[in-house]
């Protein structure tokens, strides 16, 4: 990696971990919807320097496009009260702390202790594009289309609790 872009992988992972940092710990959730949203264009640019740009595309697409703007708007149709104290503080944030730091050194030292992963072969670039498409429309056909009902599902009853759904009693 040349120098060139390893500055700009250092300036875009440090953007999307304080975009990360900002979805949590910002009081108003609307511009905790908007951190989330550059996390993902952060991702995105990340996507771009390893040569994964079917990834990028997607991850700017589906991600940053779609699931932002679908958390924007379950925002807007369930908010109450003032925006401003939407998103309070809690005080469980250091066993939260705790908890990644932990998952972090437990997976660190996995990955450190097993040779087997030191030293990985480069995957091939050459139609990449081309064979997931091929996967997607053949093999995983079936798991794509379930995940987009199981995401219609959610977008409605999200839509039907936001509404107050009529009380049965």
């Amino acid at each position: 990696m040349s120098t060139m872009a390893t500055v700009v992988f250092f300036i875009f992972a440090i953007i999307a971990v304080a975009a990360a940092w900002g979805v949590v710990t910002s009081t108003n959730i609307v511009h905790s919807a908007l951190f989330l949203a550059l996390s993902f264009l952060g991702v995105a640019v990340l996507y771009v320097l390893l040569n994964a740009e079917f990834l990028a595309a997607a991850q700017i697409l589906v991600y940053a496009g779609a699931v932002s703007i679908l958390v924007i708007f379950a925002v807007m149709l369930t908010l109450r009260g003032d925006v401003a104290v939407s998103n309070p503080n809690t005080n469980k944030w250091t066993w939260g702390v705790c908890v990644a730091g932990l998952l972090f050194a437990l997976i660190a030292l996995v990955i450190l202790t097993n040779d087997a992963w030191r030293i990985l072969p480069m995957p091939s670039t050459a139609g990449g594009t081309t064979e997931l498409s091929a996967l997607l429309l053949s093999w995983y056909m079936v798991p794509f289309e379930v995940a987009a009902f199981l995401l219609t599902i959610a977008l409605i009853g999200a839509v039907i609790l936001a509404k107050g759904g009529k009380e049965r009693k």
